[in-house]
């Protein structure tokens, strides 16, 4: 159970990580393309990453039956 849980942190992790740094690249972008080097696409950008991984980890910790990507082998 423990070592079960650690791996969901460590995903959570992970793809909090993904999606904050995705979400800053595509501010950064449109700030530098199309609001004339505006922060606030940067931070709109990161806030929409943050958001969408603590979702994301949200949803992975309220369903425990949940397997990702094993395959349980019946004996």
């Amino acid at each position: 159970m423990a070592n079960e849980h650690g791996q969901k942190w460590d995903r959570c992790l992970a793809d909090s990580a993904v999606k904050i740094a995705t979400g800053l690249g595509v501010g950064i972008v449109f700030s530098v393309l199309f609001f004339k080097r505006r922060t606030w696409p940067v931070a709109f950008g990161s806030g929409v990453g943050l958001g969408m991984g603590y979702s994301n980890c949200q949803q992975d910790f309220r369903s425990p039956y949940q397997l990702h990507g094993h395959r349980v082998k019946e004996q």
